[in-house]
């Protein structure tokens, strides 16, 4: 792709997170969302592959059809209470399709079903984009929005993403196929505590965004797509795919690594608020993804392939990996005894 375009469309997607994350007007927010859609679909399409091709139509539709619902919710709230603001969303109906546009935009089950395939046929580096910053907006809004928002229904929808995440990805072979499932896990475990601590689903999200971001690029520089080319890669960069276990094992939330952290808090939010049973219920379930993590961690550094001596030339072959990626491996596995000054911060 021509330099300069991928700079307009990375520019575009920064605009266009900017405009609706510091919008309070329901048509300055709608429009930001569009900027993003329009921004993100060439780099998903750039390598003119017919998967790439058929993931940005899918994108496209997905999300056209979640902005009109989000336009034909605000127009509802504003035609029965006379307020265009995004806080003062009242209306009953407005609140339920603003919830179906959201969970269609952020793909909460049962609105999931484009994002495994959208993510499996996207770049990584794009892939990355659309599991962290592509999601800011659209839970910007939840957030505005939180306190007019049925709980009942978010948190059978928190719970069926939860379990559906970890269910679904169990089979996949396919790396960003599982990294997709994982997005709809842990994008449960935040609307969960959306209604009580919106501010808690924010540092979840950021921490969240954090982890993902390190796992894409590291599996960029090594260039893994599934999990037999991971196997290999253990010989090309031992101390990236070491960092790249503990980060995979941060982000299942083992102890005493940074991923802990957001579903500790999120666990004792939800029994302050006397929900044990979906706190219960929600901590079983991922256990499913604990299973895929452990298998994605195996994988990257414990199998090593068949024949390793007819890799060993490659160590030194390799580019050095990016200051990038070591800051946010660092930050993905050791900020849980930083913990006092994250909740001071919430």
């Amino acid at each position: 792709m021509n330099p300069y375009a991928k700079l307009t469309f990375s520019l575009s997607l920064v605009l266009g997170t900017t405009i609706t994350i510091s919008s309070n007007h329901w048509m300055a927010a709608w429009t930001g969302l569009e900027i993003n859609t329009l921004a993100i679909i060439p780099l998903i399409s750039k390598s003119h592959h017919p998967r790439a091709i058929e993931a940005a139509i899918k994108y496209f539709l997905v999300q056209a059809a979640a902005s009109s619902l989000l336009l034909f919710s605000s127009m509802i709230n504003a035609w029965h209470t006379g307020q265009w603001d995004i806080t003062q969303l009242n209306h009953p109906t407005s609140s339920l399709l603003l919830t179906t546009a959201i969970a269609m935009k952020l793909g909460l089950v049962p609105f999931h079903f484009w994002f495994p395939e959208v993510l499996q046929g996207s770049p990584l580096t794009t892939a990355m984009l659309l599991s962290t910053v592509m999601k800011f907006p659209p839970i910007t809004i939840l957030l505005l929005t939180s306190h007019s928002l049925n709980p009942t229904l978010l948190a059978t929808m928190a719970i069926a993403s939860a379990a559906l995440g970890g269910w679904m990805g169990l089979n996949q072979t396919q790396i960003r196929k599982i990294l997709a499932f994982s997005s709809i896990s842990h994008l449960g475990w935040m609307s969960m505590v959306l209604i009580y601590n919106p501010k808690l689903t924010l540092a979840t999200f950021y921490i969240y965004c954090t982890m993902t971001g390190a796992i894409f690029l590291t599996l960029n520089t090594t260039k893994s797509f599934k999990l037999s080319t991971m196997m290999t890669s253990w010989t090309k960069t031992p101390v990236l795919n070491t960092t790249l276990m503990m980060t995979l094992l941060s982000l299942a939330g083992l102890p005493p690594l940074t991923g802990f952290l957001p579903k500790w808090l999120i666990i004792q939010e939800l029994s302050k608020q006397e929900m044990t049973a979906p706190a219960t219920i929600i901590a079983i379930l991922s256990l499913l993804s604990l299973f895929f993590y452990l298998r994605l961690a195996y994988y990257s550094t414990i199998t090593l392939p068949p024949n390793p001596t007819n890799l060993m030339k490659q160590w030194h072959a390799n580019k050095p990996a990016s200051t990038l990626i070591a800051a946010l491996s660092s930050m993905s596995t050791l900020l849980l005894p930083l913990s006092p000054m994250i909740l001071a911060l919430i």
